[in-house]
């Protein structure tokens, strides 16, 4: 017999084990100690060293970029809020839960041949339209009359804000010019210059609002 078959002979013979399971064991115990290790790296220390790192650099948005109101934080400026007043801007639609809705996010799932989302659609445009007095052959911008993917997009298209102006000046007793005026002062450029769209962000500016003119006390509500 040769030198290689006496080393296999041998080794069957002192195995404990069925050579098909004395195979698993070797391959089933470093395959074990990987996804232990793993996830202790991606699962525990990964997200412990960005919590750690997050908390002096970037100490406003670790703590999920809350906004304060009149009596203390009104909500984050990463998720949409419904506005119905006419004295704030309106948010885009949402099919979040009952809307808004940020343990239900989601959207309709209606495909564009769905008749039920051209009715939708309709109706928003007229109600649009209705609200801000334009006329009927105002272009009504996308966002204004469809849901997010998420249902909790905090931000508006700039066209959508500044159709809402003039409506916001009127219940505000503003200028038009100071409405622009704060509709751009709460606008975001497209990321890096190139990366999604110019938008404004809704709860911010209707808290702007807010402070340099409120509305009454009987039609403060959102």
């Amino acid at each position: 017999m040769s030198e290689t078959g006496e080393r296999i002979a041998e080794n069957q013979e002192t195995s404990p084990l069925p050579p098909p399971l004395a195979e698993l064991r070797t391959q089933a115990w470093p395959a074990l100690l990987s996804v232990l290790l793993l996830t202790l790296v991606t699962g525990v220390g990964f997200p412990l060293v960005l919590a750690a790192l997050a908390r002096p650099l970037f100490p406003y948005q670790s703590e999920g970029s809350l906004l304060d109101g009149p009596d203390g934080v009104i909500g984050s400026s990463l998720l949409g809020q419904n506005f119905f007043q006419p004295g704030y801007f309106h948010p885009r639609p949402s099919a979040a839960g009952e809307g808004y809705d940020a343990t239900a996010s989601g959207g309709t799932n209606f495909g564009p041949s769905n008749p039920k989302l051209g009715d939708d659609v309709r109706r928003r445009v007229a109600d649009y339209r209705r609200q801000n007095g334009l006329s009927a052959e105002t272009i009504i911008p996308m966002d204004a009359v469809t849901h997010s993917g998420s249902g909790l997009d905090p931000h508006i298209s700039l066209a959508n804000a500044l159709l809402q102006a003039p409506r916001i000046a009127r219940v505000r007793g503003l200028n038009e010019d100071r409405v622009r005026q704060l509709i751009a002062g709460h606008t975001q450029e497209r990321q890096f210059g190139f990366l999604g769209e110019v938008r404004v962000s809704v709860l911010p500016l209707n808290l702007a609002l807010d402070r340099i003119a409120p509305l009454p006390a009987a039609s403060s509500g959102r």
